[in-house]
């Protein structure tokens, strides 16, 4: 099989394997405990802290240790609009593009008596800072846009925004997940209150992440999960000793391979490998991360498609998350496709495994598909 979605979750990295292993082994005990084991493992914990928060321009204390992006979210937005920074304001911004898991903390944020305000992106999957400066209100508590959108592979203008948020002092908060590893970040410089990341969209082990907050250990955050007091009482539970640590070798590693990744000549021959068979398609999106495609096929029935090659290539509709649903993305009809072009899209996603053999066994058998339609 053919893999085509490291944007729904990133190959596990060889080294990544290794070191959670081996700390499986070496470090196996709680890192709550005060004895020797625990201490180490507990060092352990805390290295990777301190390697996350140089690689954002943060400081340790801000960064705690959760099962994943989906959490990261539900902290970020449940926790800090019940603290005093967001007192009494029952408004928040967030966009029609994000992650799936975003809009459904909304839904449940107004079914507890919050407005919330979903922004429009433009054609090419951006959010403008203009539309969020229309948005801004007195009441606003907080802004979640999202930084790499996971279907589009679009970057938003997040220090501008951000710039915008510091400006109205309103907490502006973004979902990482897809950028994290993969394009600068500095939480200061681009005036980011709360980020929130995942460990397997760069190679980690699924079930670890991480949220950034602007002086935690300031702010009294509500718990999503309470537990016995692990990361300074934000985020209960026993902290994953293996995983943070398989977290931390994908933030040594994950960073140079994706630089040192020539995605362009993938996305290059994938164009020449369409227009030598004859197959019409549209890009959507500017602006993108390299290894994310989304590719629109007028003459596909991608559904059909995808069945009958389910075997063959590793491919999404829209998002991980959602692909199992028959409804068309929720993305690509609010960048302006109608229901039959959302429906003949696929997202295509590359990693360092990735060759143009692959792109061309993917374009043949669309051509014959066509061709036997």
């Amino acid at each position: 099989m053919i893999y085509f979605d490291s944007a729904g979750s990133f190959p596990v990295l060889d080294e990544v394997k290794e070191k959670v292993i081996g700390t499986i082994t070496s470090h196996y005990a709680n890192p709550s405990s005060d004895h020797a084991a625990g201490v180490m493992a507990a060092d352990g914990i805390e290295k990777v802290r301190e390697q996350i928060a140089e690689m954002i321009g943060a400081t340790p204390s801000e960064i705690i240790f959760t099962s994943g992006a989906t959490e990261s979210n539900n902290l970020a937005l449940k926790g800090l609009l019940n603290c005093d920074l967001a007192k009494n304001k029952k408004h928040i911004i967030t966009s029609k593009i994000e992650h799936k898991c975003i809009l459904s903390i909304c839904s449940y944020l107004e079914s507890c008596g919050y407005e919330v305000t979903y922004l429009s992106p433009d054609s090419t999957g951006k959010i403008s800072v203009d539309t969020v400066k229309t948005a801004l209100r007195g009441d606003t508590a907080l802004v979640s846009i999202m930084h790499v959108n996971n279907e589009l592979g679009t970057l938003n203008p997040i220090s501008e925004i951000g710039e915008l948020c510091f400006q109205n002092g309103t907490l502006f908060h973004t979902d990482a997940a897809q950028s994290f590893g993969k394009t600068e970040i500095d939480v200061d410089d681009m005036n980011i209150d709360l980020l929130s990341l995942s460990a397997h969209k760069i190679g980690g082990i699924k079930g670890i992440g991480a949220l950034y907050i602007r002086d935690a250990r300031d702010i009294d955050v509500l718990p999503v999960i309470h537990g016995a007091g692990q990361e300074i009482g934000i985020r209960g539970g026993t902290v994953a000793t293996p995983l943070v640590s398989g977290l931390g070798e994908a933030c040594t590693i994950f960073p140079k391979y994706y630089v040192s990744a020539d995605f362009a000549q993938i996305n290059a021959h994938l164009e020449r490998e369409l227009k030598s068979k004859s197959i019409k398609y549209t890009i959507n999106g500017e602006n993108k991360l390299p290894h994310i495609v989304s590719l629109t096929l007028p003459e596909v029935d991608v559904i059909t498609f995808l069945l009958a090659h389910r075997e063959d290539f590793s491919l999404a509709q829209g998002s991980a998350c959602s692909s199992k649903e028959i409804e068309a993305s929720h993305v690509l009809k609010a960048i302006g496709l109608d229901r039959e072009k959302a429906e003949r899209t696929i997202r295509l996603s590359f990693d360092f495994n990735t060759t143009k053999h692959d792109i061309s066994t993917l374009v043949s058998k669309l051509q014959t598909f066509i061709e036997g339609a």
